[in-house]
Formats: C-alpha cells, structure tokens, sequence
C-alpha cells in the first residue's frame, strides 16, 4: 500500500491549541502595554513568530528584542497548556494515523511551532508514536511560505518532494507545500473550506480520507 510519505503540520492539523496561543500573545500584549490589532489572530495561522511580531503586530524589528518576545509568548503558552484544560488530538486524528500505521506508510510532522511547544504535549496527546521524525520553527530559517520546512522533512524522510503528501490547515501552508512539489490536503479546522484554495482535497476532519484513496494518487 505504501510508496508515499505523510507530513503533517502540527497546529490547526493534530491538535487545536489555537486558544491557547490567542491568550499567549494577549497576555504578551497586556505585559508589554502593547495593542493587538483587531482581526490579527487568524492572520497570525502557520506563520514563525518572527513574521507575526514584524508584519502583523509592527512591534518592533530589532533582532534581539523579537526573540525577546518571542520566547516571552512562548513561555506563556507553555504555562497556560500545562495548568489548564488539557489538549486532545482533534476529531479524526487518531483513527486516520492508526490507518498510515497499518498501511506503513511514514510520517513526519513539520511545524512553525518551537519544538519545546510539542513535546510539552505530544505525549499527553498519545501520538508521539506515529511520526518518524520532526521539523519545528528552530530547524529553519525561512517560515512558510517558504517550503523549507516541509524540504527538510521529505529529507528527513529519504522521500523525494513528488511523494510527499501535507495535510495544512494554514494558508501559507498550503503555499508552502505547493512551492515544495508536493500534494497537500487541506483541513477546514481554522479557515473555512471555499479559502484554502490550491489543495488538492479539502476535509474537515482526516479520517474522512481513506489510506486506499490516497496511495491511489502515488501509483
């Protein structure tokens, strides 16, 4: 069945920890006595923090004080998913990586997020088993929309770009996956379903595909 390699973006795709990184940047904000522009969080989706701190919140950008921020944001963010409501995978996710198990088709996961993020919840979530490999917002230097990221993971992978397949819920994911050679499903989770245009397919949840369908695309 295999001959394919899956790689999955973290936010938005496993797990949606949207509303913990909207209080993260609010109580970033307030500690800085800085504004949130109206309308940004959405925006924010699938970009590094730098991008978010420079273009979208024009906050400052001086090298040294957005990596301040940035790690600042990040510890909250930390703090509010450790104390809080605990996480879960979102709907559809356990079934569908337990298929591409069976189907031994590898994974990997390829994320704007710092890679302390996920492991302060992988395990909790009970996938940390499903994916060969990781590639997190310090493992590049270009965010999406660049494709670096999901490059990095098909090396990691030893898969050629042309057999990859990325499952995105951000805008400039898609773009990303696009500019990388790769097929890329998108997930209707944080945009609505008529946005994310330049997917090949478009679920709202993953296990609505079937392992069968999608290895049919790679034949």
């Amino acid at each position: 069945m295999g001959n394919w390699f899956a790689i999955f973006d973290w936010d938005g795709v496993i797990v949606d920890s949207s509303r913990p990184h909207e209080e993260a940047w609010n109580r970033l904000a307030r500690e800085e006595g800085r504004p949130v522009p109206a309308g940004f969080f959405p925006r924010s989706f699938g970009m590094k923090n730098d991008k978010v701190i420079v273009e979208l919140l024009t906050w400052t950008t001086e090298p040294q004080e957005i990596e301040r921020l940035s790690a600042r944001k990040e510890q909250f963010f930390r703090e509010i998913v450790t104390s809080g409501k605990k996480l879960a995978p979102l709907p559809g996710v356990t079934n569908f990586l337990d298929w591409l198990a069976a189907a031994q088709i590898p994974c990997a996961l390829a994320s704007s997020t710092p890679r302390e993020n996920i492991l302060c919840i992988i395990e909790t979530l009970g996938v940390d088993k499903f994916f060969q490999t990781m590639v997190c917002a310090e493992d590049v230097r270009h965010g999406k929309p660049d494709p670096e990221v999901f490059l990095l993971a098909a090396a990691k992978l030893h898969a050629p770009p042309s057999r990859c397949l990325v499952f995105e819920d951000a805008h400039v994911g898609i773009e990303a996956a696009r500019k990388a050679g790769m097929k890329v499903i998108g997930l209707a989770t944080t945009h609505p379903a008529k946005t994310l245009v330049g997917a090949d397919r478009v679920v709202n949840q993953l296990d609505e595909l079937s392992v069968a369908e999608l290895s049919s695309w790679f034949a």
